[in-house]
């Protein structure tokens, strides 16, 4: 079931961040982007100056909701890979998990081939990590917060 709720713990940045980095280096990409479907930028590694990341978040995200219908028209339930070649960089979009898409952005001095390759491995990895922030989180319909009493408010609030 997908939760929108999701918490990003300290261990979870860690591991993204460490994967992501890896990323960059492997394939020697010059900027990895990490986005939440809805567009929120969750990290981003490597050379991203010059670039607007809030764009290339909420970007990313549009471009893969309309490649979604486009799939869905023909019969596809996603299409969770996307290349866009351009004359001095190229991008890679990956589906990671059920909600997460990773954005590689290279030039020549790598090839598509092994961008698609790191991709594919740092993906598991990342979608390991998505799991089991997942499992952990609250049932749907089910407020982060609805194990906190009075008690825990006038414990935390009683100095005021």
């Amino acid at each position: 079931m997908y939760n929108p709720q999701l918490v990003l713990y300290e261990e979870d940045q860690q591991r993204i961040a460490e994967a992501c980095h890896r990323l960059v280096r492997d394939a020697n990409a010059r900027a990895v982007f990490l986005v939440d479907k809805d567009g929120q930028l969750i990290l981003t590694a490597g050379d991203h100056h010059g670039l607007d990341t809030a764009s290339v978040a909420s970007l990313t995200a549009g471009t893969f909701a309309a490649t979604a219908g486009l799939a869905r028209l023909l019969g596809e339930r996603e299409f969770p890979q996307l290349f866009h070649e351009g004359e001095r960089e190229s991008i890679q979009l990956s589906l990671v998990g059920k909600r997460w898409i990773l954005v590689v952005i290279f030039d020549d001095r790598t090839t598509p081939g092994l961008v698609r390759l790191r991709v594919r491995k740092i993906g598991e990895e990342l979608a390991r990590v998505a799991e089991v922030m997942q499992q952990r989180a609250p049932l749907e319909g089910v407020s982060i917060f609805s194990n906190i009493t009075d008690q825990d408010i006038d414990n935390l609030f009683g100095d005021l």
